[in-house]
């Protein structure tokens, strides 16, 4: 299965009627993926409860919306975001305690609506994740999660992500076309294409491949992760700036890429191997967000969904100036 990358669709949610805004872009993009009426307003229910949460805990903040594409039907990914202090989490788990102008179900029972629920919160906000998928559809969540923005939230991104998954083998890819724009997104996909055709290739043909495709564009920065379950380890091979790292409960490790861009110039794209790393999470990040984030800082967050985790280091460490990825990957003996 292939997976090409999107934008995080972002909600900006300042005041009560941007909450049923919320509520009929969550439901119109549920309805135009394949959900039907009940599913699509378990979707409508669970975004208005995590939009209005914002609204009455934070004074204002995000939701962030994306699709999530499976062999089989696909799924909905909201995610509330906010930086203030406070967060009551028994409190708003607990049924029946009102976030304000809704029915006043609490999070636990969106809990219960959603296939998929965590939370992480602590001094510096909340993030809160709901994935849905229709009813009919019993596949098992991808434990994979992304957070991707362009710069000025132009409909053109030169940052592109891309997993490929055979079986419980993983291949994830990021790409940083120079600059950003339109020119760094035509860049980006050139690579992604060449990458596309042969995720799981030997590393350095690989990365000569998306040389090649990446010819006469800008060129980028380049790095793709090739985990193998049946031995528990991975390859990284990596040319330019995107940064990325291993991380296990107890220690991180940062994964070294060579210099160059590719599409340009660069002298050569060793893979580095890693033995034993299953149970591992694998973060990879465009030079869009700062690289002196600590997942120590934030006692709990590795045990969390990795799409919270993307979401939390993007919240904190986005630089604001340039298109910005951060990819999470849980490195799991099976992915289906």
């Amino acid at each position: 299965m292939n997976i090409s990358g999107t934008l995080t669709q972002v909600l900006v949610i300042e005041d009560s009627s941007q909450i049923g805004h919320a509520r009929r872009t969550a439901q119109r993009l549920a309805e135009q993926h394949g959900f039907g009426e009940s599913d699509a307003g378990r979707v409508a229910l669970v975004a208005t409860e995590l939009a209005s949460n914002v609204l009455k805990h934070a004074g204002h903040g995000e939701l962030h919306l994306r699709l999530l594409p499976r062999q089989g039907d696909d799924g909905i990914e909201m995610i509330a975001v906010d930086r203030a202090q406070g967060f009551d989490l028994d409190a708003c788990m607990a049924d029946g305690f009102s976030t304000g102008g809704t029915q006043g179900i609490g999070l636990g029972a969106v809990a219960r609506q959603a296939d998929v629920f965590d939370v992480f919160a602590d001094h510096r906000g909340a993030v809160l994740l709901a994935r849905l998928y229709p009813r009919s559809d019993r596949q098992v969540d991808m434990p994979y999660g992304v957070s991707q923005h362009s710069l000025h939230n132009d409909p053109a991104c030169g940052d592109v992500w891309h997993l490929a998954i055979h079986g419980a083998d993983v291949s994830a890819l990021v790409v940083d076309g120079l600059g950003h724009g339109e020119d760094a997104e035509r860049a980006a996909r050139a690579g992604e294409k060449a990458f596309a055709l042969n995720p799981f290739g030997a590393p350095t043909l690989l990365m000569e491949d998306m040389h090649r495709e990446m010819i006469g564009s800008r060129g980028g920065a380049v790095a793709f992760a090739q985990f193998h379950a049946g031995r528990a380890s991975l390859s990284f091979t990596g040319v330019g700036n995107i940064g990325a790292s291993l991380i296990a409960s107890d220690k991180s490790r940062g994964l070294a890429s060579h210099p160059g861009i590719v599409g340009g110039q660069y002298r050569k794209a060793q893979p580095f191997d890693y033995a034993h790393v299953n149970g591992h999470l694998l973060i990879m990040y465009s030079d869009g967000l700062q690289s002196r984030w600590n997942l120590q800082d934030y006692p709990g967050l590795v045990h969390r969904h990795p799409a919270v985790i993307a979401t939390v280091l993007h919240r904190d460490f986005c630089r604001g100036r340039d298109d910005v990825t951060v990819l999470v990957v849980a490195l799991e003996s099976a992915h289906d």
